[in-house]
């Protein structure tokens, strides 16, 4: 049966969504079990919903006793369904965290498929949402315990049911309650994820439309009244409990703390000039960059078709509002991955032209180049000898992707091009982050200094020494994910009052000269557990974390 006729006979009904959304889940499982705990967001986000947990306030968000009004709650709570659900809060095991982003990501596949079959056909809609789950950076983010994978899903569910509703307003199926109903939910759940992203996308979509139909009468039919109300019935009570509960800091926090910096800065350093994405856009899509052109000449091709203008529609404003951002992080782009997937699946029901399949080759090749390269590099980098085996693999399989699809593409094999390419894709990326990452042991410094703590008996999570540690210097979020809330992130003196105090302490290179000194100055002796060193790659410096303990105190 040829590879066409069996995904037509796959992509029937549900079982189009089903299989895009298992292809998203196996590209994005093995980081889930692998990695880590990641420094900082996640580290942030794992820590404020295990002090959830901890403490039964399911409103405010903390880490540590500082309050955290940056995001809203809605990724906190199915964090905290997760981990009740699969594991323990005290057991602090980062994989329970991830499954909201794994999930994220499969519902993203799963919608994307499913918005995409309204205008193509079963085999071709399988293949968009397959593709957008085997993108790196949804591959990514979906073994990350943070909002953009979920977020993802959210509004690429919202606008799927939406491109039907359009789609039916010309003449294409009919899409009654229940897609108005999945297009709120999707809204009202993305704005508990992440507040106006969502919104934003959809609005800057129908503006678009809108503008471009030089009509928008069949907005009336979207269920304004009832939205609006199951909108406000879902996100109302977190907001009026986290206004009461912050005395309305949440807000001022939020807007002028965390919005408006990344609208008028390149915020933490995130800083890149418009055009930025366009130019990784072969890196970030990959291994579907190689449809990449074939997309852009299928949306010019056919911009009059309801769905190809609707996917147009989808991506410029929004593409172009993230361009402009001074702040660029790649997953920011996410949300118009699902519209650039149904061009490239709109390509293959069309003859691609050479050009298109030769440009699609070339960017795809240069983006697998680069991965190979980059693995290559941070095994010297971190100074990890013993990785560069899985950086060649890693690598090795990257070029292959693009070798095999690329060859099938440039024979006009389009299809077989995607389902080839995104299967050494999808192995490459597994490698990457589920041997060569874990391998790379110098860039994993908490999980060095914690398994020292734990080899020499003093992690107080283990029971036996008093508690909390104490970092001096070393500040980063996974330590505290590690150790508990209340672990104390201070300097070098706090650290020799520490070990007086009886308790054991983690210092940094920088602090480690002082440490001694007030070590001497209060004739306090510290007993010598371990060193960890490696990179920060929070910060990209190299560091030394020297693990002390109490000494032992001598018999009379």
């Amino acid at each position: 049966m040829r590879l066409e006729e069996a995904l037509e006979r796959w992509g029937r009904g549900w079982r189009g969504p089903l299989l895009a959304a298992l292809v998203a889940l196996v590209a994005g499982l093995p980081g889930v079990f692998t990695l880590p705990t990641l420094d900082r967001d996640e580290a942030r986000f794992a820590e404020a919903t295990t002090q959830m947990l901890e403490t039964g306030d399911f409103v405010s968000i903390r880490f540590q006793d500082e309050p955290r009004f940056k995001k809203p709650v809605g990724i906190y709570w199915m964090q905290a369904l997760s981990v009740r659900a699969l594991s323990h809060a005290e057991d602090r095991a980062i994989w329970a965290y991830r499954i909201p982003s794994l999930l994220g990501a499969m519902l993203a596949a799963a919608a994307c498929a499913w918005g995409a079959a309204a205008f193509l056909r079963r085999g071709l809609a399988t293949l968009a949402g397959a593709a957008l789950g085997t993108t790196v950076v949804l591959s990514t983010e979906a073994f990350i315990g943070k909002t953009d994978a979920m977020l993802c899903g959210l509004i690429t569910l919202a606008m799927a049911a939406l491109g039907r509703l359009y789609l039916a307003s010309q003449g294409g199926p009919p899409a009654g309650r229940p897609t108005k109903a999945l297009l709120w939910a999707g809204l009202a759940f993305g704005v508990l994820v992440k507040g106006p992203v969502a919104p934003l996308v959809a609005a800057l979509s129908l503006v678009m439309l809108c503008v471009w139909d030089r009509k928008a009468r069949w907005l009336k039919d979207l269920g304004w009244g009832w939205g609006l109300i199951l909108t406000a019935a879902l996100v109302g009570p977190w907001a009026m409990a986290i206004t009461v509960a912050s005395d309305g800091a949440f807000w001022g926090a939020a807007v002028a703390g965390d919005l408006a910096p990344k609208l008028t800065g390149g915020q933490e350093s995130h800083g890149a000039p418009p055009g930025a994405y366009l130019l990784l856009s072969p890196l970030l899509l990959f291994p579907a960059s190689l449809l990449l052109p074939a997309a852009g000449v299928a949306a010019w091709r056919h911009r009059t078709e309801p769905g190809v203008r609707f996917a147009i529609a989808w991506i410029v404003p929004t593409w172009l509002m993230f361009e402009i951002i001074p702040t660029k992080l790649p997953h920011y782009v996410l949300p118009t991955f699902g519209a650039i997937c149904w061009l490239m699946a709109r390509a293959l029901a069309d003859p691609i032209p050479f050009r298109a399949r030769r440009a699609g080759t070339i960017m795809a090749g240069v983006a697998a180049l680069i991965f190979a390269g980059v693995g290559v590099w941070a095994t010297d980098r971190v100074g990890a000898p013993a990785a560069l085996p899985w950086a060649i693999a890693a690598g090795a399989a990257f070029v292959a992707a693009v070798a095999a699809g690329g060859h099938q593409l440039i024979l006009n094999r389009p299809v077989r091009a995607l389902a080839i390419g995104g299967a050494l894709g999808v192995a490459a990326h597994g490698l990457a982050v589920g041997a060569l990452a874990p391998a790379l042991k110098p860039l994993w410094l908490t999980k060095q200094a914690v398994a020292l703590l734990t080899a020499g008996g003093v992690n107080p999570r283990e029971g036996v020494t008093p508690g909390p540690v104490t970092a001096a210097g070393y500040h980063e979020p996974s330590i505290v994910f590690a150790l508990g809330a209340d672990t104390e992130l201070a300097g070098p003196d706090e650290a020799a009052a520490a070990i007086a105090d009886g308790r054991p302490a983690i210092v940094d290179a920088a602090s480690h000269a002082r440490f001694r000194q007030a070590l001497k100055a209060s004739g306090v002796a510290a007993a010598y557990v371990g060193m960890a060193s490696g990179l920060d790659y929070s910060n990209g410096a190299h560091d030394i974390l020297r693990v002390y303990r109490p000494a032992p105190r001598s018999r009379p």
